[in-house]
């Protein structure tokens, strides 16, 4: 019997499927069907995912293990801030770490344990980088630059109000800072749907997040995320949305403090630091295991993972988190 978690990080929900245990991994095309399966909202276990994050043996030197992350429909992605905490969490306690590497697609990225957010809230903290501007990374064009940094772009907003900031982090995202996240809505979904489908701007589409200023060093951001959707919580969209936040208004951001970044899923810490012409970002949120699924192995491989054929048992952790907002929202 195979154990799979089902966690999230802000309520970003994902399963975690450590290849290392099976006797035999599954091959691409198995990962791909498996994850359409499990992460549909109406017909997926416990109520789907957004993805499913694939433990498998690390390829470079002094990493625990590697993590690569499927989008639910199937794509995979460079990195998952959300998703990396709650690996992080799963390596530390197979392993007995507390700080540590884990390969992702493009990079080797730390992770520490830290303080709890909250009574049975676990968190980690993890490293979100490279940071590049330029489109070579992202890629992007018809926009009449090499970067964007905080300036309008009438190919997506004619009216010129709001400025927009591109960045890979190193997923793609395009940032705006709206006067008022929940009228923005609307206009972040259709943009949202817009550069994620066939468009000239963005060939392999972007990560799309709109933030609200709510004070010095405090944010609330929402993303329409690649291959996924609207998601509760981006954690790489938060990241690169905490350094726009510097590069655009930075007399209402601190570097020497930490920003407080809410989102429709919980509230997560960012760091931002600047080295010479370099950025990194550290990103601290929960890390929460919601239900351990045993199934058979077979099951995985047939593509035929269903209650039925599951022993499903809730951890208790979901209600502390949930606590925990309710504190937040208090």
């Amino acid at each position: 019997m195979i154990n799979l978690k089902k966690v999230h990080g802000s309520q970003n929900s994902f399963f975690i499927l450590d290849q290392t245990l099976l006797t035999t991994p599954l091959t691409e095309q198995e990962l791909v069907t498996l994850t359409k399966t499990l992460t549909a909202k109406a017909t997926g276990i416990l109520g789907g995912a957004d993805g499913i994050l694939v433990v498998q043996k690390s390829s470079t030197p002094n990493t625990v293990a590697q993590m690569r992350v499927i989008n639910a429909d199937g794509s995979e992605a460079s990195m998952c801030g959300n998703g990396l905490r709650t690996v992080a969490r799963y390596l530390a306690e197979k392993h007995a770490l507390t700080s540590f590497k884990v390969q992702t697609r493009q990079s080797d990225l730390e992770v520490q344990k830290q303080a709890e957010l909250a009574p049975s809230v676990p968190a980690f903290g993890v490293e979100i980088s490279p940071v590049h501007f330029e489109k070579r990374y992202l890629p992007f064009d018809n926009l009449g630059a090499e970067q964007i940094i905080d300036r309008p772009l009438v190919e997506f907003e004619p009216q010129k109000k709001l400025h927009f900031t591109i960045m890979a982090v190193p997923n793609p995202h395009l940032i705006s800072f709206v006067p008022d996240i929940e009228k923005a809505g609307t206009f972040l979904g259709e943009l949202g749907s817009k550069l994620n489908t066939l468009n000239p701007y963005f060939p392999d589409g972007v990560n799309v997040n709109f933030a609200q200023i709510l004070g010095p060093n405090k944010l609330f951001v929402r993303t329409y995320e690649r291959g996924v959707g609207f998601t509760n919580a981006c954690g790489t969209g938060m990241s690169a949305t905490s350094l726009a936040f510097y590069l655009s208004h930075p007399e209402q951001c601190d570097l020497t403090q930490e920003i407080t970044v809410f989102n429709p899923g919980g509230m997560v810490k960012t760091k931002v630091r600047q080295l010479d012409d370099q950025f990194k970002i550290q990103l601290i949120g929960n890390a929460t295991f919601t239900h351990d699924i045993l199934v058979a192995e077979k099951h995985l491989h047939h593509n035929t993972v269903t209650p039925d054929v599951c022993q499903i048992q809730a951890t208790g952790e979901q209600e502390a988190y949930l606590k925990f907002i309710q504190h937040l929202n208090a």
